[in-house]
């Protein structure tokens, strides 16, 4: 993976908000469009890595951008849908646990990050990737930025696109597996989440099975012991969705 050197801000560097000023010196230099790159879902126990890939119009910007993690459930459902519908373009990438279990959580972030970027339905001539390493294999060349989605409205959008995206997968996940309460703390490591793995065990292709917490696990993985035998069981796995084309 191919890493940029440092270029972590110091907290008097940090806006107070997110704004599109990396992308406009790259639009001056000819490097347009531009995409912003990031992913929600890497520490958490269970579920898929989430990453997603925001083409911003300029001149059409979503009012109250900002990292994902700075708004509240309701202020990111409302930015979800107004960067889907004033975007550019949106792609949606996702790598299940099995392919995080299969190489580690750093490649499989990366890689939902490049194929996001891959889902474009306007190929980006340059990309801001959140974090510190840029994605392997991407579709241009691109700056990783840390602390991105607090920097870059590009990248503030593709946050909230990502966590918004993971939240409902793992909603949907909890349907299948009622005792663990996936749709509250989204498989985060939380005190009731770990209860219920000890109670309930592990639920197949849902937990990570290399992390720590699960790996030494005595059980055998099972499915959730809450579920209709007749009712398949949802795997949040590897799947992309792409946003809209541009008007």
């Amino acid at each position: 993976m191919a890493r940029t050197r440092s270029d972590s801000p110091t907290l008097f560097d940090l806006p107070v908000r997110p704004d599109f000023q990396m992308e406009a010196r790259l639009l001056r230099e000819g490097l347009a469009p531009v995409a912003g790159l990031d992913e929600a879902g890497r520490g958490p126990l269970a579920g898929p890595v989430v990453a997603a890939a925001v083409i911003l119009d300029g001149n059409r910007l979503p009012d109250g951008l900002d990292d994902s993690k700075r708004l509240s459930a309701q202020a990111r459902e409302r930015l979800f849908d107004a960067v889907l519908d004033m975007a550019v373009s949106v792609s949606v990438a996702s790598l299940c646990a099995t392919s995080i279990d299969g190489s580690d959580i750093l490649r499989a972030s990366l890689e939902a990050m490049r194929r996001a970027a891959a889902g474009l339905c306007v190929t980006p001539l340059f990309a801001l990737a959140d974090g510190r390493d840029v994605p392997p294999g991407l579709c241009c060349p691109a700056r990783a930025v840390v602390k991105g989605d607090q920097r870059s409205q590009s990248i503030a959008a593709a946050s909230i696109v990502a966590k918004v995206t993971r939240d409902r997968m793992m909603g949907r996940a909890s349907r299948t597996a009622p005792h663990h309460g996936f749709e509250t703390h989204m498989g985060y490591g939380t005190k009731r989440h770990r209860t219920a793995i000890t109670e309930h065990g592990a639920v197949l292709r849902l937990h990570r099975m290399s992390f720590a917490p699960l790996r030494n696990l005595a059980e055998p993985v099972t499915a959730s012991k809450g579920r209709n035998a007749d009712q398949p069981l949802m795997e949040t796995g590897d799947e992309k969705t792409v946003g809209r084309q541009p008007a």
